[in-house]
């Protein structure tokens, strides 16, 4: 990875033509709520996320099955000091036939290390482009941001919690040994104990973002549970969004496959973080863990280091 960019790659069975089209379904796996054309050159559209991030592009280059860039022509962050960072930064698809399949290769030109937003975009674009992007490639549906609606009260019990489900090849007590190394795959400062029956362990990210955890269940090789504590989340209006909410890890054998189901009980479609917090869990749940537990590295939090501008 170039230390001035953010670029992630994959490859798929289906054609170029059919990749090109799919990324070009903007609202097919970003934003269901995208204005503006995004299928020609020229053409410009906005994304906005309530009151959060907003921002706007023109589409700079369309060449046909091999290359799309969105040049940004302005930004808005709510939870940045500079709150413009990604202004005139580009957002890059290539497309490349390799052998019997297609690599798809994003690229987001400028958003360097030194950015203040750069772990929670880098992480929301690794969840967009990894998760909701390659599943419309793949399986013709993609996981966009739903339309912004306004909270019915008394369906929010009733809607789905966020979850994430996949297997693997490893074994039940491998699986649920890589959930415990949680500075492995969800953040290096992770303060406390991770793995013992009643323990308290805190996560931060800066100044956006930080939680306590206890664990309340442990069963080796089948269930752990996380009950939130404390929670402060500094980009949405209830700062305490994730407190009284629990995490679930729930591993099973299933034939020669190990499934791994994570779900965040009570992070419902309706709280205003879930966007953000449902796409930096897609990012560390189906990226890093599943790295963690399949080739020994994830991709957590880095410490956080004094990033000087080159």
């Amino acid at each position: 990875m170039n230390s001035q960019n953010y670029t992630v790659s994959f490859t798929a069975d289906q054609s170029p033509e059919e990749v090109f089209d799919a990324i070009n379904n903007v609202r097919g796996w970003w934003s269901q709520a995208i204005d503006g054309d995004t299928d020609k050159a020229g053409a410009e559209f906005q994304y906005h996320y309530r009151d959060v991030h907003r921002c706007a592009f023109k589409i700079a280059e369309f060449e046909p099955r091999k290359r799309v860039v969105w040049h940004v022509t302005d930004n808005y962050f709510n939870f940045t000091e500079d709150k413009s960072e990604w202004k005139d930064t580009d957002v890059v698809f290539e497309i490349g036939r390799k052998g019997n399949q297609t690599e798809i290769r994003f690229t987001h030109l400028g958003l360097a290390p030194h950015y203040e937003c750069y772990d929670i975009c880098s992480d929301a674009w690794g969840s967009y482009i990894l998760g909701s992007l390659r599943d419309l490639i793949t399986k013709g549906k993609g996981r966009p941001n739903p339309v912004e609606e306004t909270p019915n009260v008394a369906e929010e019990t009733s809607r789905p919690s966020y979850s994430i489900t996949y297997s693997v090849d490893q074994t039940p007590q491998e699986v649920f040994d890589a959930i415990n190394n949680v500075r492995g795959w969800w953040s290096e400062e992770i303060e406390g104990v991770t793995d013992q029956l009643g323990a308290e362990f805190e996560f931060h990210y800066r100044t956006f973002h930080r939680s306590t955890q206890r664990i309340t269940e442990v069963e080796p090789g089948r269930k752990l549970v996380w009950r939130v504590l404390t929670s402060q989340i500094n980009f949405v209006k209830d700062k305490a969004e994730w407190e009284g909410t629990d995490i679930v890890f729930e591993i099973t054998r299933k034939g020669d496959k190990t499934e791994l189901r994570f779900t965040h009980v009570g992070l419902i479609p309706t709280i205003e973080c879930y966007d953000g917090c449902s796409g930096a869990w897609g990012f560390y749940i189906n990226e890093s863990l599943r790295g963690l537990i399949t080739t020994g590295k994830g991709q957590p939090a880095r410490k956080e280091e004094q990033h000087v501008a080159a």
